[in-house]
């Protein structure tokens, strides 16, 4: 797509939804718009305010990959910007492929953002070796498309340089830079006492790897302990009490509705980041072992430790200088009071201007504006995102009242009402077609006779014969 001078720049971002799409609590979760975490959220509202110029219109496609809309991502945008996680990773091999295919069609510069490997805290890759062509096949994609790719961490910079690539750069995550240079963690208490708020976090795997027993604890000693969850499944049990997953049935977690957390009101989810940082500011501290959940307290200036279970969140923990600690290495009668009087903020904040520079540097190599360098700083992003009103953190189903009822059946309602009509089409297309197939078949049962075959050979060879008898044909 060629960019006249004055025409505003279109970028394409890999992003589950626009920060300013607003959806009730059960068309979000139908449609999964966080793609099974609400932390992809965090990093690709957080691209979409960094890239948002006068000049600049940032438009999300969406995290599933259609690879046939190649021709047409290539007629209606300049560049496509890819934000990523932990996607070197084999349970997402296979949308990685599908990723790569998408990108080989493009003739647009494409862009990645924070790539992570995924392995565990002892950075050992033999895990992600079988998957070795499939990220070698991804990276010379993106390479050939841009000047570097930008990656999380440490780790994932070793990893993809052992493989021979040099067009390397740590840049961390996006999530970090949603306010750009400015990032102001302050105690706001000397120490936590049974009255502070604490906000904890963790994903099923580690809950199951002994978090769980460092949260009960937690339970116990403070009143105002308030589990935030990120996955859809956690979504699902705490609106609808759905169980129905492998990862539903973990009764460990305060997600699930026979938790004491769960009974007492004490969990939250998010579909928003708006909305999640904006609770987060209420808080006293974070802790556990969700590094965008942990983000997101710092980014609403409240101070957070992140108990690093695998690579990725180790990883970007060094790179921001997060307060940090294995998982492995927490005893699980740890008190948060402890973390809390441990963490020190002065290196995450006092460097961040320097991390900022080197992330916009990076952009600015890729031909990429940033609304901190070349706008307002995000202030007509932050205007039109609080013109709108977003649905608060999702509460375990506890209350059979109406309004929640009518709220629940309704949608219900509604999908029951959609799927009679596709059911009811999808009849419909079948009769068709299996009428075309009946007389199809018929016609080829049909017995050949002489007097079927002259016509047949009269229409082949006749036709054309008197057409060019007619006068004037030549």
């Amino acid at each position: 797509m060629s960019q006249s001078v004055g025409a505003v720049r279109r970028i394409l971002l890999r992003s589950g939804k626009s920060p300013f799409d607003v959806f009730t609590v059960e068309e979000a979760l139908h449609r999964d718009v966080f793609a099974t975490n609400s932390g992809n959220l965090l990093f690709s509202d957080a691209a979409h305010k960094i890239l948002s110029t006068p000049d600049t219109e940032v438009v999300s496609n969406g995290i599933a990959t259609d690879v046939s809309a190649a021709g047409r991502i290539n007629e209606e945008y300049d560049v496509f910007v890819v934000p990523l996680a932990n996607a070197f990773r084999p349970s997402f091999e296979a949308s990685l492929q599908r990723l790569t295919r998408l990108i080989g069609k493009l003739r647009i510069p494409v862009v990645v953002l924070g790539v992570g490997a995924q392995t565990g805290v002892t950075y050992d890759p033999s895990r992600l070796k079988a998957m070795e062509p499939t990220v070698r096949a991804f990276c010379s994609a993106v390479l050939e498309r841009s000047a570097s790719i930008g990656v999380r961490g440490e780790f994932t910079e070793r990893y993809l340089r052992d493989m021979g690539f040099r067009d390397v750069e740590v840049i961390g995550c996006p999530s970090m830079f949603l306010n750009g240079d400015r990032l102001t963690v302050e105690k706001k208490a000397g120490a936590l006492t049974p009255a502070s708020r604490i906000a904890v976090n963790g994903s099923h795997t580690a809950v199951r790897a002994g978090l769980h027993r460092i949260i009960t604890r937690a339970h116990a000693r403070y009143p105002n302990l308030c589990y935030i969850g990120q996955n859809l499944t956690d979504a699902k049990q705490l609106h609808w009490r759905d169980t129905d997953s492998p990862a539903g049935r973990i009764t460990q977690m305060p997600t699930h509705p026979d938790h004491p957390m769960y009974r007492e009101g004490k969990v939250r989810v998010y579909v928003d980041p708006v909305t999640w940082i904006d609770d987060l500011r209420g808080f006293d501290y974070s802790f556990g072992s969700r590094i965008h959940g942990n983000i997101a307290a710092l980014l609403a200036g409240t101070p957070a430790t992140v108990l690093a279970f695998d690579s990725r969140t180790l990883e970007l923990c060094r790179y921001f200088e997060i307060p940090h600690q294995r998982l492995d290495r927490t005893p699980e009668d740890t008190d948060p009071a402890e973390l809390y009087e441990r963490a020190d903020f002065g290196a995450l904040t006092g460097n961040h201007r320097e991390r900022f520079d080197r992330f916009v540097r990076f952009l600015d190599k890729n031909g990429l504006r940033n609304t901190f360098t070349h706008g307002d700083g995000g202030a007509a992003f932050e205007q039109r995102l609080r013109s709108l009103s977003f649905p608060a953190g999702i509460r375990p189903w506890n209350d059979i009242d109406l309004a929640s009822l009518t709220t629940r059946f309704g949608f219900l309602q509604q999908r029951i009402s959609e799927l009679a009509a596709n059911n009811a089409q999808l009849k419909r297309e079948l009769a068709k077609a299996k009428g075309s197939a009946a007389k199809a078949a018929a016609k080829a049962a049909a017995p050949v006779t002489p007097h079927s075959v002259y016509r047949r050979a009269r229409r082949i060879v006749a036709r054309p014969l008197r057409r060019a008898l007619q006068p004037g044909r030549e």
